[in-house]
């Protein structure tokens, strides 16, 4: 399967829309298929002369303008307790509905086997998620509903099914099959409203009175949040009149039709999933200590729930819980003057049980100590930091912590409180963590003749009180051989580690995480942290997007940033009535990069750390930040000669 497959040649190129008759009409065909007169029966067509179905790998930004290719199985490799993922691409060659939609298809899903009997099981280690674009961007990753669901295709555009295999860690190995079946169709078979059950009713009557919710107190409202309610509720009433139950009104005649099982078999497209499990398990704890920022009062505003409360720490711990999946150690966080830092992982205290819950679990590979207490009571700030520390210092898991308490300190004054704060920590835990982010020395007081001579200073301006280096790969430019200087000012000896970070910059053509850049690029960002040597990585947030005082608000990113830059998943509520948090693509190929270290580590530990360099070389995957792929195939043939040469 690659990026770049050339389009087939008896394949036409779709009309522009607005340009000779645009690509809207009733009918419109966007292959080689000679339309029918009148209308089209898709129970009597093959789905194939209808749709166009095709894989492409999860670096692809799948776009509406995306050209179809020819239909190959998707052939994928994981290890275990790893998560791999491809994409289902769909375009309608032609209309058979006219309501101003192409038409839809219904997708059904499967269980994976094994020759030997051993399962996938399809809702735990299989899922389907509808690929959304914001902002015209494909980037939203909405569930869909499992064995079997619909999607809308539009004349002329392409839609994305982002499929995901999760390998528990004791799934035996072996070749694993399965299938996805697509199904033109016209909707639902009767009227649905016929023979709801009392959840189906109860749950529309709460999506119902949610709306009403959201618009009944605005005569006491500002403006601009009426407007921000308004926009809220439509968008809960799209959602609720493009769901499942009312399918049938997006037809001609309100009559749909659920296929037969042998109109199934005979009609539709199969798409095959061949995936290989090796004998090869990705390590519980992430080698990669990768820490990633929630903004708690983005919770508080959007959700409405109030500092300190039970709803509080229950959507804390939802968020702390989901964002595990993709082998990330959370912290919260909230911003104080000058760039001071709040941040804790945890939200209650060192001696409540959920302490030893949060910390003792192995897929966190690091935790922040607040150095206040995060919910404000009769506890002396002072007091509370010699009781953590005096606790969490007894544990085992101790040595996952660290204090991470200015963000990118500017002046000598703010180098001066930094290293205050922390000799306040030191005198409680000699052995405690600090984390400092920064990418410039103090402006006030240089600390050599040049800007990057000043930063390179930095480590001694502030040694004893920080041990966590944490610099801006922004400040590197394309000169990663600087890497070499920073490392060379440290003293791992004494405990000190240099980590990385990206927010506002690098910008393009430099790995980061912005909505839009291409898929390879966000998964470079790991690839840059592996082979310049960091040991750890720092985000400074995860969904940090405009104030919202509705879960179902418009998403929009943050003024003076760029799309996309601290926000890498989304409410649910945006989309459904689910509460669970929407992911973007974007997260997801952050979790692949992470996997991508666990393959380097294993090769290194085989064959050495330069022979893991070269292979990155010599696959062409990651040469530095102006040269990586923008294909998908490098990155297949250094997993393969991973597999190829560890697996014995």
């Amino acid at each position: 399967m690659e990026n770049s497959a050339a389009i087939p040649q008896d394949m036409n190129v779709p009309p522009i829309e607005g340009v000779a008759g645009g690509g809207t009409a009733y009918g419109w065909n966007d292959g080689g298929f000679a339309l029918p007169k009148g209308s089209i029966d898709p129970a009597e067509v093959p789905t194939s002369d209808l749709v166009h179905v095709w894989c492409i790998p999860s670096t692809a930004n799948v776009g509406h303008s995306e050209m179809p290719r020819l239909l190959e199985p998707a052939n994928l490799l994981a290890a275990r307790n790893e998560r791999e993922s491809v994409q289902i691409a769909l375009r309608p060659k032609v209309s058979w509905l006219s309501s101003g939609i192409a038409g839809i298809v219904q997708v059904q899903s499967n269980d994976l086997f094994s020759a030997a009997g051993d399962r996938l099981v399809l809702g735990q280690s299989v899922t389907l998620r509808r690929v959304v674009p914001i902002l015209g961007v494909p980037d939203a990753l909405v569930p869909m509903e499992l064995p079997q669901s619909q999607i809308s295709l539009h004349p002329g555009e392409t839609t994305a099914i982002w499929v995901s295999i999760d390998v528990p860690s004791e799934q035996p190995p072996g070749q694993y099959e399965g299938e996805i079946i697509i199904t033109a169709s016209k909707g639902e078979k009767e009227f649905p409203c016929q023979g709801w059950d009392r959840e189906e009713r109860h749950q529309l009557y709460t999506e119902l009175k949610r709306c009403l919710d959201i618009v009944e107190p605005v005569d006491i409202k500002p403006l601009d949040e009426v407007v921000q309610r308004l926009k809220s509720a439509g968008t809960s009433l799209r959602g609720i009149l493009s769901s499942l139950s009312f399918a049938e009104f997006l037809t001609d005649d309100g009559i749909g039709d659920v296929m037969e099982e042998d109109a199934i078999s005979n009609l539709s497209v199969r798409v095959k999933i061949n995936l290989t499990i090796w004998d090869f398990t990705l390590p519980a704890t992430p080698s990669l200590p990768a820490v990633f920022g929630i903004s708690d009062t983005v919770i508080e505003d959007r959700f409405g729930v109030q500092h300190g409360t039970q709803e509080w720490y229950h959507a804390l711990d939802q968020h702390f819980k989901w964002l595990l999946q993709y082998k990330i150690s959370p912290y919260f966080c909230r911003w104080g003057n000058s760039m001071r830092v709040l941040t804790y992982t945890c939200p209650w205290p060192a001696d409540h049980p959920k302490s030893d819950e949060y910390f003792s679990d192995p897929r966190l590979a690091a935790y922040a100590v607040p150095y206040a207490p995060p919910v404000s009571g009769n506890v002396i700030a002072d007091d509370y930091l010699r009781k953590e520390i005096e606790i969490l210092k007894t544990k085992s898991h101790w040595k996952k912590a660290y204090f991470y308490l200015w963000d990118e300190p500017l002046n000598s004054e703010q180098y001066g409180s930094l290293c205050n704060l922390a000799r306040e920590i030191h005198a409680y835990a000699d052995d405690a963590r600090v984390l400092t982010t920064y990418y410039c020395g103090p402006n006030d007081l240089p600390l050599a003749p040049n800007a990057f001579e000043a930063f390179l200073k930095v480590p001694k301006y502030i040694r004893p009180h920080t041990q966590i280096y944490c610099t801006s790969e922004w400040v590197l430019g394309n000169r990663e051989d600087l890497a070499k200087d920073i490392v060379a000012e440290l003293e791992p000896e004494k405990g000190e580690e240099w980590w990385t970070y990206v927010c506002m910059g690098p910008s393009d053509p430099h790995p980061n995480w912005h909505l839009g850049m291409r898929g390879t690029q966000h998964r470079a960002v790991m690839w840059r942290v592996w082979k310049e040597g960091g040991t750890g990585f720092l985000y400074w947030g995860a969904n940090c997007y405009e104030k919202a005082t509705v879960p179902s608000a418009e998403i929009r990113f943050r003024r003076g940033l760029p799309p996309g830059d601290g926000v890498l998943y989304y409410p649910g509520e945006v989309f459904s009535s689910s509460h669970e948090p929407v992911a973007s693509v974007r997260l997801e190929r952050i979790l692949s990069g992470l996997q991508d270290i666990e393959y380097l580590k294993l090769y290194s530990s085989r064959f050495g750390r330069e022979e893991g360099l070269a292979l990155l070389e010599r696959t062409g995957i990651y040469l530095g930040p102006e040269r990586y792929t923008l294909e998908h195939t490098p990155i297949d043939a250094m997993r393969g000669e991973i597999f190829n040469s560890c697996r014995a």
